[in-house]
């Protein structure tokens, strides 16, 4: 007879004996906790030992994606005035310092004005200074006179220098300020917004025509995908197991793919409505897979080893409760449920943390099949 009408049969005969058991408790009361099986019965089921081993726990933890915050970045407007054109699409991979967006900015003439304004008078107290040297080598003011012609100078100088990175913010070239510097008439060129990093457009927050106000009107938001963070939520019981340089492994809810990331931060607060402290991941995103706002699982591998109980995962069962057990050896050859709580996973093994002790003997094997022949 091939195992699996081996298996037949003493399910068959099982449940025959379990069907028995079950009219003889309706009418003399509530059924034994335990029951026997015959040889031929207990060929089919496989028994091994609880151990107590030193292991690394594996936390199981729930979480989403979140960008990159390191590798991201909201793009804002460097210029006020209204948007020309539209220069990056969503998910179009750029550089940094890359075209994003042309504008036409009111500020142009202000800044050429304010450029000459500050050349001018960066000329005059430098002239002045100068002046103030030749005086005070004749002995004809105090030297007081000439530290302050000085430093009204280099004021200028600097007002000057600043009046310059303002016409280069709004997009002029080297070229419109070399005419700008001669005393030419320069048309005013489009403001630039540039992203500030590489990676890719995310977000794409404006439209054509829109009012942009300076420093202040977000236009994009442009990250680099190939890593993001991953923002679980570790309970009291599983924080003992978690700290900043746990490897970890990320799976999309389907469990298609496994991404690999580190714990880089754990949370000092806890979280007064769901009880929960903030766990946050680095993963690598091969292939721009995760994606934000996605719900993932999260499994921490500790670094600290511990010592506790172990049973094969096909040893736990669930009853009609959804409430872990195993079925239990006695002395006499008979079988009982016990129920049991489960800690971390360990591999193919669960950690027992109450209701057995090591050297307890347990069905590893053909436990679903004494499950349904009991419940008969």
């Amino acid at each position: 007879m091939s195992t699996r009408l081996a298996m037949a049969a003493a399910l068959a005969a099982l449940a025959a004996a379990a069907g028995c058991g079950r009219h003889a408790a309706d009418r003399d009361g509530p059924a034994p906790a335990a029951f026997g099986l015959t040889p031929a019965q207990r060929a089919q089921i496989h028994v091994a030992p609880v151990v107590s081993d030193t292991f690394s726990p594996t936390v199981q933890l729930t979480g989403t994606v979140a960008f990159d915050g390191d590798r991201s970045t909201q793009v804002l407007a460097p210029i006020s005035g209204p948007v020309i054109r539209l220069l990056a699409d969503l998910g179009e991979r750029v550089r940094a310092g890359q075209p994003l967006a042309l504008v036409a900015s009111p500020d142009y003439a202000a800044a050429v004005a304010q450029y000459q304004k500050a050349v001018a008078a960066a000329q005059n107290a430098r002239r002045i200074a100068d002046q103030d040297a030749q005086l005070w080598k004749n002995d004809a003011i105090a030297r007081r006179d000439l530290d302050q012609a000085q430093t009204d100078a280099a004021q200028a100088d600097a007002d000057r220098e600043a009046a310059l990175e303002q016409l280069r913010s709004i997009g002029v070239d080297s070229a419109g300020l070399a005419a700008i510097r001669a005393g030419q008439t320069v048309a005013a060129p489009p403001g630039v917004v540039r992203s500030p990093i590489p990676g890719v457009v995310v977000e794409k927050l404006i439209t054509p025509g829109q009012l942009l106000q300076a420093d202040v009107t977000p236009c994009f938001t442009v990250a680099d995908l190939s890593t993001v963070w991953v923002m679980a939520n570790a309970f009291d019981s599983d924080l003992p197991d978690v700290a900043v340089g746990d490897p970890a492994d990320v799976t999309p809810t389907d469990g298609s793919e496994r991404f690999p990331g580190t714990v880089d931060y754990v949370g000092a607060l806890v979280d007064p409505q769901t009880r929960a402290t903030l766990v946050r991941v680095v993963a690598r995103n091969h292939g721009d897979f995760l994606k934000k706002d996605m719900y993932v699982r999260v499994a921490v591998r500790s670094r600290r080893p511990r010592r506790g109980l172990l049973v094969p995962v096909s040893a736990v069962l669930r009853d009609a409760d959804n409430l872990p057990f195993v079925f239990l050896a006695t002395p006499d050859s008979s079988f009982s449920r016990r129920h049991v709580t489960i800690g971390s996973r360990v591999g193919d093994r669960y950690e027992i943390t109450a209701g057995l002790a090591a050297g307890d003997q347990v069905i590893v094997e053909g436990g679903l099949f004494l499950q349904f022949a009991e419940n008969q």
